[in-house]
């Protein structure tokens, strides 16, 4: 039999809770889903999931787009008050 080795990761409680509830319906430890990706992994010779950036609606990202273009000065932003605001909004 393989020696074992120990590994340490640091998470947030919640994470590690809400992960452990899920792989329990499962009925398996988080545990052992570690070494089920890190299988995987090998298996796959990488990641086995793909890495993207979350992508968003395109309203979402043309608004984000031009927060970013306001702070570049590519474009003048308008400085409002939280009422001319809410009034641009109901538009």
């Amino acid at each position: 039999m393989a020696k074992e080795a120990s590994l340490y990761i640091g998470v947030d409680e919640k994470i590690k809770e809400e992960a452990e509830e899920l792989y329990a319906s499962f009925g398996i430890t988080i545990s052992e889903a570690v070494k089920m990706f890190l299988y995987k992994s090998l298996m796959v010779g990488g990641i086995p999931f793909d890495l993207i950036q979350p992508r968003y609606n395109e309203e979402t990202e043309a608004a984000m787009q031009e927060v970013k273009d306001m702070m570049e000065g590519k474009i003048p932003s308008e400085h409002m008050t939280v009422d001319e605001f809410i009034k641009e909004m109901e538009k």
